[in-house]
Order: C-alpha cells, then sequence, then structure tokens
C-alpha cells in the first residue's frame, strides 16, 4: 500500500494549522534559495487575446449557432435533407445520445473533417505519405483517390524520432517477432510476462533513478486503472485543471474527492492544501486519509511545463503525495532525457508516483509507474490493467529497451545524446523563429509541444488546407478540446527534423499567416 496516513493526529493537525519551519518542512535553506531563483527565472508565454479578435470569435460562433438552428429547423420539417447519422430500430426506448449533443459535429466538425483523421501510408517520421482522398457533400463522406501525398510532418509525438522502420531499435523488434510471436495472449497475472518484460521493467526503473517500476499496454489505462489503486474514499486528489482525460477519468473512478486548482498557479495550489489540511472532509471535518497532487510534465494543448521545483516545495509543506505525469516529457526533457525531474535537477525520490507513456519518445506503445518497491508491489497486485489486459506485445517490449538504452548511452553510441541535443535545439530555433514573425505562441521555450494561436473558427480549417498544400502536415485544434476563443495549431517537434526541414516548415507558415492574418502578437520581436 502507499505509504500510511500523514493526518491522522490531532497534535499534527495543529503543527498544519499553526505553520511550518524549513526543517519541520525536510525543506532546507540551500533548496530554498533555489527554489527563488527558479521562481526569478522560470518564464512562459500566454500573451492575452486581443480585444478586437476576441469579439470576432464570439461573432463567428454566434453566426454559427445561428445558422446552425436555422438548418436543423428545416432538416426538423423537411425543408433540407438532412445527412446526420440517425439511431433506427429504438421506438420505445430512450435515445443512445441526446440530438443537442451533436450539434458541434453536425455544423462545424464534419465541414472540415478533411482536416482530421486523415489516413497516412508510412512511418510518422519526418516526413509522411498522405492517403488523398475527395469529398462530393461536404465533409459528410469521403472517397479514396488512389494518390497520396508526401509532407512534411509537424502532428506526430515522435520527439525522439525513434518511430522508424529501419535501423537498430526495428531490427531488434523484428528479431522479437520471430522468438516470441507478436503478442503474449495473455495478462501478466497468468501466462502473459516474459521475461523481457521483467528486463523493461528493470530498465525504467534505472532510467528514472527510482527503486521499482511496471509497464502496462496501454497508456491511457496506465492513468485510468491506477489512479483507482492509491486513492479511495476518504482520500482527496488535488488536480491541475488542465491535465488530460485520462487522469480525469482516474480521479473520478478513485472514489476521492477532487479538487482542482488554476493551471500552473502555485497561489491556487497552496490555497486548496492549505484549507484541505485546516478542515479537512467535508462534513466530519475529520483529516483526510491521503492528499494527492496531480500534475503533468509537459501539458499538450498549452506547450507549458509544470512548475516541478515549487510544487514539489508545496508537498513536503503540506505532506501530500505527487503524481507526476510525464507523457510528452520523458525522454523529450533534460540533458539525459529522464524528463521535467532532469530538466529541473529535482530528487527523483521527491516525486512519489513517476507516470510517463512509450508512445511519444520511445516510438512504441503502453505506459509505465516508478515508484518504491511497496507502492509498485501494491499496484502489481491490484491493478487491473495487470490482472485482466493482455500483456505488452513482446516486439513493441524490445523497441523501448532498444531506444531506451541508445537514450542511455548502453549501445555504445552517442546517437541518443545527439537526438536530445537536436530535439532542444530545433524547440528553440522554431518556437522563436514564429514569434519574430508576430504569431501568438504558448509554452515554454523548451517545449516540443508548440501551439500557434488561431481563434477564429473559419481559420482553423483554411489553415491546415493551406498548409497541406504547401506539403506541410499540421494538426489543428479547437472547441472543445480547446477554449472557445483559443482554437490552435499545434507543432509537435522531433530530433528527426533537420534545420532546413523547419525553415521549410516555417516559410510556408510565414506565407499562410500573412493569406489569413494570423500575425496577432503584440510583443513582434525583432530579426
Amino acid at each position: 500500500m502507499v505509504a500510511g496516513a500523514y493526518a491522522t493526529n490531532p497534535r499534527r493537525q495543529k503543527t498544519y494549522k499553526n505553520g511550518y519551519s524549513a526543517k519541520a518542512n525536510g525543506f532546507a535553506a540551500h533548496e530554498q534559495a533555489k527554489l527563488k531563483e527558479f521562481k526569478e527565472s522560470f518564464t512562459e508565454d500566454f500573451e492575452d487575446t486581443p480585444f478586437q479578435v476576441a469579439v470576432l470569435t464570439y461573432l463567428s460562433y454566434f453566426f454559427l449557432i445561428l445558422f446552425g438552428y436555422l438548418r436543423d429547423f428545416m432538416r426538423k420539417y423537411g425543408l433540407e435533407k438532412s445527412k446526420a447519422p440517425k439511431e433506427g430500430g429504438n421506438e420505445g426506448f430512450v435515445p443512445l445520445y441526446a440530438d443537442f449533443e451533436s450539434f458541434y459535429t453536425r455544423n462545424l466538425y464534419t465541414r472540415i473533417r478533411d482536416c482530421w483523421n486523415r489516413p497516412i501510408c508510412s512511418v510518422p517520421g519526418a516526413d509522411i505519405e498522405i492517403l488523398d482522398r475527395v469529398t462530393d457533400n461536404y465533409g459528410w463522406s469521403f472517397r479514396k483517390t488512389g494518390e497520396t501525398t508526401k509532407a512534411l510532418n509537424l502532428g506526430s509525438y515522435n520527439y525522439l524520432g525513434f518511430a522508424e522502420n529501419v535501423g537498430p531499435c526495428a531490427e531488434a523488434a523484428e528479431k522479437t517477432v520471430l522468438k516470441y510471436g507478436l503478442g503474449g495472449c495473455s495478462p501478466r497475472h497468468e501466462y502473459g510476462t516474459l521475461h523481457i518484460h521483467d528486463e523493461l521493467e528493470a530498465l525504467v526503473a534505472r532510467f528514472l533513478n527510482k527503486p521499482a517500476a511496471i509497464a502496462f499496454g496501454m497508456g491511457f489505462a496506465t492513468n485510468s486503472t491506477n489512479i483507482p489503486t492509491l486513492v479511495g474514499k476518504g482520500d482527496l486528489i488535488v488536480s491541475d485543471e488542465l491535465n488530460h482525460s485520462s487522469l480525469v477519468l482516474g480521479a473520478r473512478l478513485s472514489g476521492a474527492k477532487i479538487k482542482v486548482f488554476k493551471h500552473n498557479d502555485m497561489k491556487s495550489l497552496e490555497n486548496i492544501l492549505r484549507e484541505s489540511v485546516v478542515q479537512g472532509q467535508p462534513r466530519t471535518h475529520r483529516p483526510w486519509g491521503k492528499i494527492l497532487i496531480i500534475v503533468e510534465g509537459i501539458y499538450s494543448m498549452e506547450g507549458s511545463i509544470v512548475r516541478l521545483p515549487e510544487v514539489v516545495a508545496l508537498k513536503k509543506k503540506y505532506k501530500a503525495y505527487l503524481f507526476l505525469d510525464e507523457a510528452h516529457s520523458i525522454g523529450a526533457m533534460g540533458p539525459n532525457g529522464r524528463g521535467v525531474t532532469d530538466y529541473f535537477g529535482v530528487d527523483p525520490a521527491d516525486v512519489d508516483i513517476m507516470m510517463g507513456t512509450f508512445t511519444k519518445s520511445f516510438g512504441a506503445a503502453g505506459g509505465y509507474i516508478a515508484a518504491t518497491e511497496e507502492i509498485i508491489n501494491h499496484i502489481r497486485g491490484s491493478s487491473h490493467s495487470a490482472a485482466y489486459a493482455s500483456s505488452m506485445s513482446p516486439p513493441v517490449v524490445m523497441q523501448i529497451i532498444a531506444s531506451m538504452k541508445m537514450i542511455m548511452g548502453e549501445d555504445g553510441t552517442d546517437k541518443g545524446k545527439k537526438r536530445l541535443v537536436q530535439l532542444a535545439e530545433n524547440c528553440k530555433y522554431f518556437r522563436q523563429r514564429l514569434k519574430q514573425m508576430g504569431f501568438i505562441v504558448y509554452g515554454h521555450d523548451a517545449s516540443p509541444v508548440v501551439p500557434l494561436l488561431l481563434y477564429m473558427p473559419a481559420k482553423i480549417a483554411a489553415f491546415g488546407r493551406e498548409m497541406l498544400k504547401r506539403n506541410v502536415a499540421v494538426v489543428v485544434v479547437g472547441f472543445p478540446a480547446t477554449p472557445l476563443i483559443e482554437s490552435r495549431t499545434r507543432f509537435c517537434l522531433s530530433a528527426a527534423h533537420t534545420r532546413e526541414m523547419l525553415d521549410k516548415a516555417l516559410e510556408a507558415i510565414d506565407e499562410v499567416g500573412d493569406i489569413l492574418q494570423l500575425k496577432y502578437s503584440k510583443q513582434t520581436q525583432k530579426k
């Protein structure tokens, strides 16, 4: 089990209420000095939405809703034929979905569906082959042309370029197929554990400098099925408002009380922690069994990085536990590719639960949790994923082992180190060039996720289509995945991108930005 409840005796509760000393917090003077230095140096860009752009964006959605309901009225009375899917054969039954819920899908998503769900015919490397398709009914259906388009890929989470079908990692995976086959065909609790699964978990623990680790076949399930093994009724989860849906689902399934703090806002986090420790549980005011803070390393829609040193300081101050999701930061940050603890120089022992996925930087699939042996043994025996889900595919396991060893330099080369350096250089160069051009860009300079703000719904589709015309594949995102007036394109950089590739993409973005009038920034830097 997770180490016992920390707020169970009245004397300790009184200590919390009356304040904390540096010694009691386990936070030494030199750590406080480092924290002060971090607060002064940490910067992220979140430029406010220009007023006129916000007004035009709201007006765009107003007319979308107005004409959407008008067309719904016409469809209802047969004045316009509806192509939207309808439930059939359910007379006398309650509908499985409400018609109102698909309003956005009918009136916006469908019209620009050619910008999403595009099939590709290659590995998701620096360049991709996109299967061409056309629509004759404004996005309700598509037909394939049999041709493909080669495009520069700025949309895949292939941060270190390991999504390859050639090279040492691919060769190692291929040999594993010949030896072990394609699947374990059994849960880990039964006959699904191979010795390479044990090798992988030992390697992950060593890579992260944690005592133990456990791997799962699906990154989403790593969060959603394992958070309930750590907390339950009588416990409290304090979650960042922008946490991924897998974390949100896991928190809800746990049965614990959930409180949400403002994104990366340490004052908001501390206020919630202080109030929760002092007030205890609702109605009874009994102390919480455990308080678990849940944050991400890199937030995939914002490009922001967790203020980890400050979170750790608050975790120590209020005797809470910390769950860190490094889906987008593991492998992509830090001089050794070990994520945000590596980037900030934070001791991994200060993070109780370290979670991450293999789907991004390692070019594979699945996820892991690293912690103390006590916690990992508890998860291993209690997790639904470990008990019921099929074990990770052997070639996937070997892909992770081979790529992780390359990052660590255990393959006898410096190829992994070069990839880390290349990614860091690409992130800084690409982001700074976009700012110089006059775009509003969110996030931290070290983040491989680079959101560029589009705002207006019509520009979501226009940007994606114009970029594809210039053979650059991008991901565009709008409401409800983002706030209503913060639609964006999200570039994902990779070590596989050369400077020439980035310059080609920047040239296309600059051109499209002028056409669509996207250069909204008032903080444009001099070239």
